[in-house]
């Protein structure tokens, strides 16, 4: 134990000593590097081929071979939490973004969008001389409608130009909320692109592409790529789908553990390390096997038209000739989705919660903007169904891929989305820079990283600086530390990490990590109390999948650990929170009923 101490105490004394200055100022900033950020949207750590998965992802794959992977990276556990963190360099808390952009909490840590102490990668970069481009999943407002307020959208937070959603999701062929620049817009009426086949997927790659097209050639360039694949509804075109026909007949726990093995060989999983135990029942007890195939089949579909669109970047840029001076950056937001579509559980054909009475769906005419996550109808007239036997893929389904295959995805750890367990918060990370990384074919990073790393890891890569203030706000500090040292292989200084999401808990010093869950009670978004469950204990070096509790070996570190995490908690705004935190022995006085994500 004394030991464990000394190893508390050596961390506070870095953290104390670590006044670092991000992006010390080049003699020579001709040659700064375009940056391009791509982010995919509810995938698991063991999807891409190059961390152990079955899809077909060799443009991810081409680019890991030939710069880093990153065994040991963090996000955060929701989508527009972890994309505040990502764009930012804070916890999402700090930017207001403790919860989703659903609701206004009118508490610090939960305004449910992003508040003025802070800056994105864009504003920054923009500043600093850089064109900054944008397509793809914004997320960081709650005004998504016209009419509304512009102020967090993404040309007020630094960008350009942008094409892309506002809101979270959406159908692929019928996406909401579609913006470019400053105008909502539908696929049928946007002035600057068209398509006979729209796809979403499709149309943040090309849309990508044509901005670094036409950006102007003597200043370098940031682009942010935020697909949405593979957030649910499982939809893709018919001949993609087909590409997997018969990849998944052999169910999702003969998958999981062909996943191990392939993750061990590649060395981003330690040999040692065990699989999870299956958190859904076995393939042989599944009754609907051919439509739970047709998901997964659908959602690999999904993951290979994203890496087919990133190769055409990666042609784009060598075409132009700056393949070797543009860093890629390439991470996930969240760990793989167990949710359902998140409104309830619909019934076998059955429309979708917007209207039940398909009589009177009328498809939008050519400029009604679509605002409907799950539409009713999209444009094409296309009527929205859900249910077990429906056969994901096409415009009129929406349907996700569910918890068993999520579990694939998470191999070899525990949990998911929302959640602060490996499966919820672990993401590959691949970086490439031929330019500026001299590594071995395949070259592997154990150090422990986390989102909020981006934003000091660019700034330095750009040779610009952090703002102290911004537009007559004060900034707060980031919280990340750069990663660049990491590139030749050196080690970080020792630091803390922490997560809070929904009463989910969670921390990660040095080899450590503790761990807590939450319970919600109540219906989503009006939730009154959370249920909090005692702290955990893991070895990360040892047992990465969280399968050995060591609280009870270690109450001491435990103690110290969690008084960390509460300093932090408060410093950084997760306190006050909107719902009250109650032991699980208050439960039973509450009466309320816990809440569960749809589709568990």
């Amino acid at each position: 134990m004394k030991k464990i101490v000394s190893f508390i105490l050596l961390f506070i004394f870095f953290l104390a000593a670590d006044n670092s200055t991000y992006g010390q100022q080049s003699a020579d900033r001709s040659a700064r590097p375009n940056i391009i950020l791509i982010i995919s949207d509810d995938m698991g750590f063991s999807d891409l081929g190059c961390y152990g998965g079955e899809i077909s992802t060799p443009n991810l794959d081409a680019l890991a071979m030939s710069g880093l992977r990153y065994t040991q990276f963090y996000n955060m556990d929701h989508c527009a939490p972890s994309r505040a963190s990502l764009l930012t360099g804070l916890y999402p808390h700090q930017t207001g973004l403790g919860w989703m952009p659903d609701k206004n909490f009118h508490l610090p840590g939960y305004t449910d969008e992003l508040n003025n102490n802070c800056v994105t990668i864009a504003q920054v970069l923009q500043k600093a001389g850089y064109t900054t481009l944008m397509a793809g999943k914004w997320h960081l407002s709650r005004n998504t409608h016209a009419g509304k307020s512009q102020h967090n959208w993404p040309l007020q937070r630094g960008f350009d130009k942008f094409y892309g959603i506002l809101t979270g999701a959406g159908n692929y062929y019928d996406p909401p909320s579609l913006c470019r620049a400053n105008t909502l817009i539908t696929p049928q009426n946007d002035p600057d692109y068209h398509s006979d086949h729209y796809y979403f997927t499709d149309a943040i790659t090309d849309n990508a592409i044509q901005f670094i097209k036409d950006r102007p050639k003597d200043k370098p360039f940031f682009t942010y790529v935020a697909y949405t694949a593979a957030h649910w509804p499982m939809q893709a075109p018919e001949a993609a789908i087909k590409a997997y026909k018969w990849k998944y007949s052999a169910g999702w726990d003969v998958l999981r553990r062909e996943r191990l093995k392939r993750e061990k060989k590649l060395g981003v999983i330690d040999s040692s390390v065990e699989l999870s135990a299956l958190d859904t029942k076995p393939w042989a007890e599944e009754q609907d096997k051919a439509p739970m195939e047709r998901r997964m089949e659908t959602y690999a579909a999904m993951v290979t038209i994203m890496d087919q669109g990133i190769g055409k970047i990666v042609s784009e840029l060598k075409k132009e000739g700056i393949y070797n001076n543009t860093v890629i950056i390439f991470l996930q937001d969240n760990g793989a989705n167990a949710e359902g579509t998140g409104y309830g559980k619909q019934q076998e054909g059955e429309t979708t919660y917007v209207a039940r009475d398909t009589s009177q769906l009328k498809p939008l005419g050519k400029n009604d903007i679509q605002y409907a996550v799950v539409p009713g109808i999209t444009h094409s007239g296309a009527i929205s169904v859900t249910g077990k036997k429906i056969m994901a893929g096409p415009e009129n389904t929406y349907l996700a891929y569910l918890k068993p295959w999520a579990n694939l995805s998470n191999t070899p750890f525990r949990k998911f989305k929302n959640f602060t367990y490996e499966g919820g918060i672990s993401t590959p990370l691949i970086v490439h820079w031929p330019g500026g990384i001299k590594a071995e074919t395949g070259a592997l990073r154990k150090q422990v990283g986390h989102e909020i790393d981006i934003m000091p890891t660019i700034i330095q890569i750009a040779q610009t600086s952090y703002p102290n203030e911004y537009n007559g706000n004060k900034i707060t500090p980031v919280s990340g530390i750069s990663l660049v040292p990491t590139f030749s292989n050196q080690n970080l200084k020792p630091r803390a990490i922490y997560w809070e999401h929904e009463g989910n808990k969670a921390m990660r010093l040095g080899k450590w990590k503790i761990v807590s869950g939450g319970i919600l009670h109540g219906g989503y978004g009006n939730w009154q109390t959370v249920t909090v469950l005692p702290w955990q204990l893991y070895d990360m070096e040892n047992d990465r999948s969280e399968m050995k509790d060591l609280s009870a070996v270690h109450p001491e570190l435990v103690s110290k650990m969690a008084a960390m995490w509460n300093n932090w908690a408060h410093k950084d705004k997760v306190y006050p929170m909107p719902w009250k935190e109650i032991k699980p022995d208050e439960r039973s006085y509450y009466m309320s009923t816990p809440w569960e994500h749809p589709g568990f």
